[in-house]
């Protein structure tokens, strides 16, 4: 397993669709997935510490571990099968060790909230992965800061329900 981190998020244009950009830690190959707007906030509220006034999905999640005493040992990117990427969930408890399928944007965003460690497969990195140059990746940070902008318009609450 290749460990990798979340470089963040940035929208793809032209069709604004939200891309979370990820990248090996010790290489230089980029892992971009595209996720849904609902996700990519998610992501990006974890990244930047806000904390909305209720719990989101992911916090939710990230309580019901803390409450039942299990914990996030790690996540996996897997595979990338018939243009969809698929992602598990390692999880421990003092009887058991589980392995939970999951969509690699929740997979991310509960990562994140429980600081656990997130790796890919050799395989989904040498399929999909790309090598990004630090022209492309300055493209890339600025798009990230647009998002970033985006997200600055957009208040926690309009996401409780």
């Amino acid at each position: 397993m290749i460990p990798i981190e979340v470089v963040g998020v940035r929208v793809e244009m032209p069709s604004n669709q939200p891309i979370v950009l990820l990248k090996e830690s010790n290489g230089s190959r980029f892992l971009p997935i595209w996720v849904g707007a609902v996700e990519a906030t998610a992501i990006a509220f974890s990244q930047q510490g806000v904390q909305p006034p209720r719990p989101l999905t992911h916090d939710l999640m990230k309580d019901l571990l803390i409450q039942l005493h299990a914990s996030l040992t790690a996540v996996h990117l897997t595979e990338l099968r018939d243009g969809v990427f698929y992602a598990e969930l390692h999880l421990r408890t003092k009887e058991s060790e589980l392995i939970v399928s999951a969509r690699p944007s929740d997979a991310i965003a509960l990562a994140l909230r429980m600081q656990s460690g997130i790796f890919a497969t050799e395989a989904l990195m040498d399929e999909v992965g790309i090598e990004i140059t630090d022209q492309d990746t300055s493209q890339a940070n600025d798009e990230v800061e647009r998002f970033r902008e985006f997200l600055d318009q957009i208040n926690p609450e309009d996401f409780v329900g």
